[in-house]
Order: C-alpha cells, then structure tokens, then sequence
C-alpha cells in the first residue's frame, strides 16, 4: 500500500502528475497518494460504519436503501461468506481519478448525500447478487470477474442493481417512428418514458414523410422532419432524470430523404432558432450508392417517402436504396429531387468540424454482415447497437394494433489486459450470462415493441476496453502489424467463446430466441451460414480466413497466458451444435465508447488509442482532473501516442480487424489534427467504407488556443 502525507491535499497531489521531478520524470506515485489520502480523508470518515454484514444489510433494506427481493434469496449464512469474501479481495483503486468517479456517481449515499453506505466491493456484491437471482455460484462468479477488473458492467447496471431506488439497468433505447400520427405521438412518450429511467434513446425518422408532402392527398401540407426533431429535443430536456442530467436523444435520418440537407442545417451554428437542434445528437444512414455517385460525380437523388411506401408497400427505411436506385429515379410515381453528391459529403465534413456530428451508419455494409433476418436500418447514442427492428401499428386511439419490436442495449465491457491475465475464457462466458441476466429481469413495460424484442431476443452487447493500455504494457505500438494482428485473433478468440456461453444457454432453457430458424446461423453449412467464414467454406474481405495469429509475437502472448486460439475445426464442431440447438441470444457483441467505467477500472476507453498520455478532466466544483494512462511508464512513454498523432487510419485498420468478429458494431471516432481540412474528413470516411467498417461515431479536431497549447476540454463524449 502506498504511504502518504495525511497532511497533504488530494487535489495538490493529483496535480503533481502534470509536472516533472527534478530528473524530468512524469510522478506517478503521486496520483496513487492522491487516491488514497481522498479515500482516507474525505471517504471513510463519512462512511457509515456497521458491526456485521447482517445489521448492514438489515438496515439497508429497512429504510428502503436496498431491494429485499434481491437478498432475500440468499441465506444470512452466504450473505455473511458473500460479503467477507468481497472485502478479503483488498481492493483498491489505481488512480485519483478512479476512486473520485466511484464515489462521487456510483456509491450508494444516504438520502440526504452525507454518508457512504457502499464501498466498491460491496457495489460489486450488490451487482453480482442481483444479476445471480439467488444462484450461489453464479453470484461468486460474477463479483470475482468485477473485482478482479476483468468485467464491468456498464454505468445503468452497476449504478442501479441492488438499490431500492433506481432506474432501469439498461443503457439506451431505439424506437422507430412510421409515417403517421400515431406513431409519432408513440414515440414521443417513448422518449418521454424512457429517457424518465434513465436511458438514452434513439429514434429513426426516415418513415417521415418530406416537407410539402401530401397529407390526405392535399399538396403541400406535411411539415417533414424538423419539427419533429424539436418536439424530442423538448422532451429529452423536459425528462431530466430528476435533474441529475439531460435527457440524451439522438435521431437518425436517410442519405436519400428529401429533408436530408434541412436536417443538418439544424447543427449549423448560425441556424435560425426556429430550426437549431442543440442537444439532440444526428446520425445519417448512408448506402453504398451514394459514394459509388460521389465517385462517378453525378448527382444523388432524394425519394419521396410517402411516395415510396405507396408504390412499394414497404416503408421507406426498409427499401435498400442500393438496390432499388435505379427502378426508384424511373418509377414516375415517385417524386424526387436531386442534389450534388460531393457536396453532400463536403456538408457533413463541414459539420462534423463545427459540432462532431452526424454520426454515420454505412448501411449496406452493416447489413451484408447481419446474421439476423430483416434490416437495420439506424443505430443508437453511440453508434454501436445494430440490430433489426419490426413496425408497430396502431389503432385510433393510440393502442397497439401490432406490437412490433424495437430495442434495447443491456451492455458491459471487458477490460481487455486484466481478461488475457485471467486465461479469458471463462470470463466471456461469465460476461455472456451476465449480460443476459440483464435481459431477462428487465421488462420496459412503458413501451411494448421494446419489451417484446427483448423478451424474444435477449439481446446483449458485449463490448471491449484497453486495447491501447494492453498492447503498451506488451511492448506493442497500437496500429503496428502486431497490433492488428493481436486485435483480429483477440476478437475471434472472445467471438467464438462467447457464441459457446449462448448456445450453452440455449440448451439449458431449451429454447433458441425467437426468429433463430430465419437467421444465417440457421442456414446450412457452407450455404451462407454465419461461420462459414471460419471454416473456409466462405468469403472473408478479400479471401479466405484461416483463424490464428499471423506473427510470431501474438502467437506467443497467446501461449504466454495460456489461451487456446480457435481452429476451423473447433469453429466447425461450434456451428454444427448450433444448428442443433440454436443460440439463446439474438445478438451477442457490441463495442461502446466507455468512459466513467474505464476511470474507475484504470483502463483506456474501447478499442481506441489514447486522447492524451496525462488526461485532463473537469470534475466539476473540483476542477481539473489527471488521469494517467494504464500500464503508462517513464521508460515506456513512446508506446503512448495520442489519437490525434496516431492517425485515423491506424485507428480505423484497428477496427477493421475487430469489425468482422463482431457481430453488431463497434464505436469509432476520428482524431484529426488541427491542421486538418472537410477533404481530410472525407477521405477518411471513404477510406472507413472500403474497409468495411460499419459506423463512425465524432468526429475530433485537436483544439489549440492562441499561444499554442492545448486547450483541455471534453475528449471523451460518451454516455
């Protein structure tokens, strides 16, 4: 344990990692003083101190600070075992910043906010026994993996679980809105309800038909897309979590719907007040045609899509545009508009400089990878979560005709350096039934259509975190031929093991999720099944795949923590079960961007590289934070290049290498210099597209104040 001056400020210490010693050496000691003279100082006098694990428990419950139903399933005598067990592990936080996240946004408080009544460890135990519903072993599984930092649940869950008051231990939501009045209203309230519990939400709005659309045959009557837009805005803002933070929206509009430049206009700084979106975050969805247009510079064409659905039957986000370009521009039914198709891309560089938005689906690139029958057609808050949604209909008065399927992310992360330190496997699988716990104790009764997708489908998002910190502490450069090397067998390895945990589930509920029989995993081998390109019996980017690392050096970290890397024999043996018993979960991986909870696991956030080797955060009253970077040393210090000098192009190779493992998508954002221009931007979503990525998330610039120095700010924009 680290010794300190009890007389010293935490704050002072911490500040200390941002000025050299005498010998020119970054202090690092001097953040884990700081973490432990705020643990000391300012935590445990103002914990409240219990004599046992049954009066602590008793008392929580009794005043209503704990669920009953979650520890009445376990006897007094486990309990006491449970908790024991918890605190033997001698946990501690690595930095300052880490211990201050926990406390300050996690930790269970006394009402009126004066007392500590959890310590992490026991925010752990809370998790694990709620998660475990009543299994003993399970429950010990659980808490291990998370003290151990080898898996985080993410920030609804591990906030929520345990706790008697709470919201809802789901991270985000995506609701579609048709072309009509009721599912407009529909998906208002959706937003209004779930952004009340605590979720972020998304909401497509590419059914809506186009300013002056007909409505009832009268010309000229629809008022398209942007008043929409408002109307969610004032709802997010309105649903503030008790105050604790805004509402987070975002919503997501077609490349080829007519309103599309409107819809970006509204992220403009100098947009009218009338239009101007200021909170809600944009996403476009953008097919394959509209680069292969922007290539041949000929002009793209906006489809009417209210005209769309009446020719088609379909609605407008579920006609791939690639497909149909050509048989819509000569369908004279359908109305349409044209636009220059570089100058389209040209806007969203110039908005992405100004606000980092629009988020971008690349959408038939998303859709040639989906194993699960029907389309995708939006994302969520982040851009990760890709799954295929059902319409609703409704009657008259608002009730359901139809209860269709929409969704819901119940995510978590592992830490990737501590899961190779555990030999990985069984923490995957640990995760997989986690993560479906989530599932399945939660019911979002408020909205119907996200219930019965999460009821059929126990859908979960496995995700990843410090990449960049493990292959520092391995004498790896992140984006270097190790490096993607690594990250390719890395994500097949936790693919493979965690379709293992699910068809290990499917077989003991005896019941694969519903549509299972419709879906590539389904499909015969060799004939279009999902792991056909495993087993070299299909295409894989630009050949055949043979699972394994390619170079010498990950063969051998691989060996080194005794990991076994999946062969196409092993892969075959897998899909050959699967087809007898199906899997449990209709979706299994997705990479978020991971923020609080990578603080408080000392961790580097997703699969990205570094934003600065020292970050510096503004905690609010605290002010400036540092944060080192995990695994960072003075005599390692050139692993750690920031995002900004490492390039997008390392950052979207590295994604690439992950994205075909990975069966939903994987958070990007882009770092630019300041010297980067809109052309740089757009060659580096080309680029993205040819590589096959899925979605990008921001886009960054690298701020500079007058004299030179970086201006620290917000580096990390995630939920």
């Amino acid at each position: 344990m680290t010794t300190y001056d009890p007389s010293a400020d935490y704050h002072a210490l911490n500040a200390q990692l941002n000025l050299y010693d005498a010998d020119g050496r970054i202090q690092f000691s001097k953040d884990k003083e700081a973490e432990r003279a705020y643990v000391t100082t300012e935590i445990e006098p103002h914990t409240r101190r219990f004599t046992s694990t049954r009066e602590r428990l008793e008392y929580l419950i009794t005043n209503d600070y704990y669920d009953a139903d979650v520890f009445d399933r376990y006897t007094p005598e486990f309990l006491d075992a449970f908790y024991d067990r918890a605190a033997a592990a001698g946990y501690e936080f690595e930095t300052f910043l880490g211990a201050f996240k926990f406390f300050r946004s996690y930790a269970l408080k006394s009402f009126d906010g004066k007392e500590y009544l959890e310590d992490f460890p026991q925010r752990c135990a809370a998790v694990a026994l709620s998660l475990a519903a009543g299994d003993e072993n399970v429950a010990t599984s659980y808490l291990d993996d998370m003290l151990s930092g080898r898996f985080q649940p993410a920030t609804p869950t591990f906030l929520n679980l345990g706790k008697a008051q709470r919201g809802e231990p789901v991270s985000c939501f995506l609701v579609r809105i048709e072309d009509n009045m009721e599912s407009i209203s529909r998906g208002i309230n959706a937003a209004l309800q779930l952004s009340k519990r605590g979720g972020g939400v998304a909401l497509l709005l590419s059914n809506l038909r186009e300013l002056g659309a007909p409505i009832k045959h009268i010309e000229n009557q629809s008022s398209g897309v942007v008043p929409v837009m408002k109307l969610l805005e004032d709802s997010f803002s309105y649903a503030n979590q008790l105050g604790a933070r805004q509402g987070a929206g975002a919503v997501y509009l077609s490349a080829h719907h007519p309103d599309i430049l409107r819809f970006l206009d509204t992220k403009r700084e100098n947009a009218d007040e009338k239009i101007r979106i200021k909170s809600l975050a944009l996403g476009v969805v953008v097919p394959d045609i509209t680069f292969e247009l922007a290539k041949r510079k000929e002009k793209m064409a906006l489809f009417s899509p209210y005209d769309v659905e009446r020719v088609t039957g379909k609605p407008f986000a579920d006609v791939p545009i690639s497909e149909n370009y050509d048989r819509l521009v000569a369908d004279d039914r359908i109305r349409k508009t044209y636009i220059d198709t570089r100058k389209f891309f040209t806007t969203l560089a110039e908005l992405q400089f100004e606000s980092g938005y629009p988020y971008i689906v690349f959408e038939d690139t998303v859709n040639r990878a989906n194993p699960i029958d029907g389309r995708v057609t939006m994302s969520n808050l982040c851009s990760e979560i890709l799954q295929v949604q059902e319409p609703s209909t409704y009657n008259d008065d608002l009730s359901y005709a139809h209860v269709g399927r929409d969704i819901s992310c119940n995510l978590g992360s592992l830490n990737i350096a501590k899961a190779m330190d555990g030999g990985l496997v069984s923490t995957v699988e640990t995760a997989v039934r986690a993560l479906t716990a989530v599932a399945e104790h939660t019911s979002i009764d408020s909205v119907p259509s996200i219930r019965r997708a999460n009821e059929e489908g126990h859908a979960i998002g496995l995700g990843q975190m410090n990449l960049h910190g493990f292959l520092a502490r391995e004498g790896i450069t992140y984006g270097s031929d190790e490096a993607l090397d690594f990250t390719d067998v890395y994500f097949m390895t936790v693919a493979y093991h965690a379709y293992r945990a699910s068809h290990a589930l499917a077989v003991e509920r005896g019941r694969a999720f519903v549509g299972f029989e419709r879906s590539a995993y389904a499909k015969p081998a060799g004939q279009g099944n999902y792991f056909d390109k495993y087993t070299g019996q299909g295409e894989y980017a630009d050949g055949h795949y043979v699972p394994g690392p390619k170079t010498d050096r990950v063969r051998a970290l691989f060996d080194h923590y005794n990991i076994a890397v999946p062969t196409a024999s092993d892969w075959a043996a897998l899909r050959d079960a699967i087809l007898a018993d199906g899997i449990y979960n209709q979706n299994l991986q997705a990479v978020p961007p991971t923020g609080s909870i990578s603080y408080i696991n000392h961790s580097t956030s997703s699969i990205h590289p570094i934003v600065s080797p020292i970050e510096i955060r503004k905690e609010g009253k605290l002010g400036r934070v540092y944060s080192p970077a995990p695994y960072m040393t003075n005599d390692n210090l050139p692993l750690f290049r920031d995002a900004y000098d490492t390039g997008w192009k390392a950052i979207i190779d590295t994604y690439a290498a992950a994205t075909p493992h990975v069966d939903q998508g994987l958070s990007l954002t882009l770092f630019f210099p300041d010297t980067a221009t809109t052309r740089d931007v757009n060659k580096a979503q080309i680029y993205a597209w040819r590589k096959g990525i899925k979605t990008l998330y921001y886009i960054r610039i690298r701020q500079r104040a007058l004299s030179g120095t970086e201006v620290s700010g917000c580096v990390s924009c995630t939920l």
